[in-house]
């Protein structure tokens, strides 16, 4: 299957449940996630070899988020634990005309305190495949942006694939670098690179539109300015409403345009966690299919995961196989 070492934040999630507004409850469900720590997870689920580092409060919250990671088989040996608390976000999640809603706090969590130093990045990606790391991380401090430099350098070093997901949050970054410039040096020391034009208008400042003709161009420039990505896959999503969202996947790999068939989702669950399950569902295929099925696998992985409550897409690689392959007719399985 191979082996996967995924880079970032452990945070948790409070959310009122049945889609109610915090105003209207006095009770909330908590899941652990995290974007890196969600591709993680799904991997574990799909039978991958997966090591998650990071660091966690060393209180029984940490205690609890250790716990819960190792329940999915991940490897928490390069997890290590700070006096900082936990970082966490609010979740209201919207339905039909009212969208979600998010607030978090998370800049001075465990994460935001990691230190650089303290992980030993040659052992941590031992036997690796694939080293998984998005922009969030570094948006949140400067020591985490460090420390991520740090893992870029030694997969690099060793001959990694690296996939680089930018997931450029504005909220972030409130430590005196700018984004976009901190991301296109991370970026190049990746191989893989998942996002679509507005990514890389962001990194490379270029003004592409999102048509396909577009999307190669950009790509194209990309490539020319970061010669490190050697495959750029963008999911596209069209959201009607909040409960009705469309899924489709294109890539740029070998001079090639590809595209999956997109997927309607017709009564939408939990819309976060979508775009890690894509991730994951990608890092998978790569590991197992060709490019254009991994697309496909992805995009299939992105679509079943708007069901599954939480942050993690938890369902199997044959659950997703049976999406990807036209059985979307939710026929129970005796």
């Amino acid at each position: 299957m191979g082996k996967v070492v995924s880079f970032g934040e452990v945070i948790m999630r409070l959310s009122p449940a049945n889609n109610r507004m915090m105003k209207q409850s006095n009770e909330m469900e908590f899941f652990f996630g995290g974007t890196e720590l969600n591709v993680a997870a799904s991997l574990a689920t799909m039978g991958c070899d997966v090591k998650h580092v990071s660091v966690v409060s060393d209180d029984f919250v940490g205690e609890s988020a250790v716990s819960s990671i190792k329940s999915y088989g991940i490897d928490t040996t390069h997890i290590s634990k700070n006096e900082h608390p936990l970082g966490l976000y609010f979740l209201e999640v919207g339905s039909s005309v009212r969208a979600s809603r998010i607030a978090y706090n998370r800049l001075n969590g465990s994460f935001a305190n990691i230190n650089p130093n303290q992980i030993d990045w040659e052992k941590a990606l031992e036997g690796a495949d694939y080293f998984h790391w998005t922009g969030i991380s570094p948006g949140i401090s400067e020591s985490a942006y460090i420390a991520l430099k740090k893992g870029l350098q030694t997969a690099n070093e060793k001959g990694i694939e690296i996939t680089a997901d930018p997931a450029y949050r504005s909220n972030l970054w409130k430590y005196g670098k700018e984004g976009f410039e901190v991301l296109k040096e991370l970026v190049s020391y990746s191989t893989i690179f998942i996002g679509g034009v507005n990514e890389i208008n962001e990194i490379i400042g270029t003004k592409f539109s999102s048509d396909k003709d577009s999307f190669i161009e950009a790509c194209k420039e990309f490539q020319k300015q970061i010669p490190s990505i050697k495959k750029i896959f963008d999911k596209v999503r069209v959201g009607a409403s909040a409960s009705t969202q469309e899924t489709q996947g294109r890539a740029w790999s070998n001079e090639t345009y590809f595209e999956s068939e997109p997927i309607e989702i017709l009564q939408v669950v939990d819309r976060i966690g979508t775009g890690d399950a894509f991730a994951a569902g990608l890092i998978y295929g790569l590991l197992n299919f060709d490019d254009e099925t991994a697309l496909k696998f992805g995009n299939a992985a992105c679509a079943i995961k708007h069901t599954v409550p939480g942050d993690i897409n938890h369902c199997s690689a044959s659950d997703i196989l049976d999406v990807m392959n036209g059985d979307k007719g939710g026929r129970i399985k005796r």
